[in-house]
């Protein structure tokens, strides 16, 4: 198996994997052009031995290839290199084909053809940023397991070294201060992979993130406890950044609007946000609660039906402020929903919890992504607007009038506009 630890994240390169020499040529291509280092395979067979010798951030497999399908060679290459990111190319997307591959853990995302280029780009530095993370995820894990083997060698030598308790007490704070602050910029890394794949998700987790830290105050949680329905709020959502971004915002807007095909794949969100924060040994907790916030008190939620105190605590917590902070009316009009629902989609209990802790809680304006041609008069940006060459175009904070719009309208027609905008509301 391929350390992680020993290759240069940033520059890991990409294996594309394809029979046709001319796919093969226009992916290398593509990707050179936007500096990833690419090696290419017209052989899955070639393709396992060079896993073996190479590590890689991304693996690209076309779905219908001879040997094999590129489903059985990403399930190989799993057990190869877990931590690498895998792709699977193919003409056409079932169900049967969806489920199996999300059940098994084995592909972060489906690239189907055609694709559109800034669509399939966007797809590889979303794959990147995820290895980049899990790698991180897998350092900070060794960091901590060799520090605990520290630990366990100076308790066996407490007795002879009594003169030495106090030093080594000062080391023990240091060290636990460090892995704290170590957690925290592991959780920030992960709402910032969020924000930056659909930049309303970062903006919930933030919101949801203060919601629970006021639950937490309101209930006197435990330590262990808050900090597990802290960081399950802030991790909330991870799961989605396997979802295609127009998936995720027909399912913000419309949930009714999505084929059965894509219901399945958003109800499968919190089974990968659970595996993604599993790979943390301290956050199998956190996996836990991710996985169940989605389930409903009357059992008509997903992924598992589970019903009332069946549920986890936490997550029944974690759902009351997922579902307001997510809910697309007023802050007031929101409370009333909730409060509709209790009994329903949520424990009674955790409504009263919420209720108290709503008032304490400093929460962060709401966001939300709209599309150049949606902007209108009186809308206020929570993200400045960057020209290609990133020049300022429309300040953070600016409200939007008819001469802004027309500003951003014009320069668009010169030169595209290719980043999300986002404004309050």
């Amino acid at each position: 198996m391929i350390n992680p630890d020993t290759a240069s994240t940033p520059a890991d390169p990409i294996l594309v994997v394809d029979d046709e020499p001319s796919v093969l040529t226009t992916l290398q291509n593509t990707l050179r052009r936007c500096h990833y280092d690419t090696v290419i395979a017209s052989d899955p067979l070639v393709a396992l031995e060079q896993l073996k010798k190479q590590a890689f951030s991304v693996i690209i497999s076309d779905q219908v290839m001879p040997e094999m399908s590129g489903l059985e060679l990403l399930g190989r290459a799993r057990q190869i290199q877990p931590y690498a990111t895998r792709i699977l190319v193919t003409a056409v997307v079932n169900l049967g084909t969806v489920i199996n591959a999300i059940n098994q853990g084995e592909i972060f995302r489906f690239i189907v053809k055609p694709w559109l280029h800034e669509e399939f780009l966007a797809t590889i530095k979303n794959g990147v940023q995820r290895y980049e993370l899990i790698c991180q995820n897998a350092r900070l894990q060794a960091a901590t397991q060799s520090m605990n083997e520290q630990l366990v060698e100076l308790n066996r030598s407490l007795e002879q070294q009594v003169q030495l308790v106090a030093q080594q007490n000062g080391q023990l704070a240091e060290v636990n201060t460090a892995l704290e602050s170590n957690f925290v910029r592991s959780m920030e890394l992960c709402v910032h992979t969020m924000q930056t794949f659909y930049p309303s998700l970062g903006n919930q987790s933030r919101r949801v993130g203060q919601l629970c830290r006021s639950i937490a105050q309101v209930l006197q949680l435990s330590d262990e406890d808050r900090r597990v329905l802290e960081s399950s709020a802030l991790l909330h959502d991870i799961g989605l950044v396997g979802v295609p971004r127009q998936i995720i915002r027909r399912w913000q807007e419309d949930p009714r609007s999505l084929v059965q095909a894509e219901r399945t794949l958003i109800e499968q969100h919190p089974i990968l946000g659970q595996e993604l924060a599993a790979f943390g040994s301290n956050l199998k907790k956190v996996g836990e609660i991710i996985r169940a916030h989605h389930e409903n008190y009357d059992g008509t939620g997903y992924p598992d039906q589970l019903v009332g105190e069946n549920i986890p605590w936490l997550a029944r917590l974690l759902a009351v402020a997922v579902a307001y902070a997510s809910c697309r009316l007023m802050d007031a009009d929101a409370s009333e929903k909730v409060k509709m629902d209790s009994g329903t989609a949520f424990d009674p209990e955790a409504v009263r919890v919420f209720l108290r802790a709503q008032v304490l809680a400093v929460i962060p304006r709401k966001e939300r992504q709209v599309d150049l041609n949606e902007l209108r008069p009186g809308m206020v940006l929570a993200q400045g607007i960057y020209t290609h060459s990133g020049l300022l175009l429309v300040p953070e904070g600016q409200r939007m009038n008819a001469t802004f719009i027309e500003k951003v309208l014009n320069h668009n027609r010169i030169q595209p506009i290719k980043q999300s905008l986002v404004v309050y509301g």
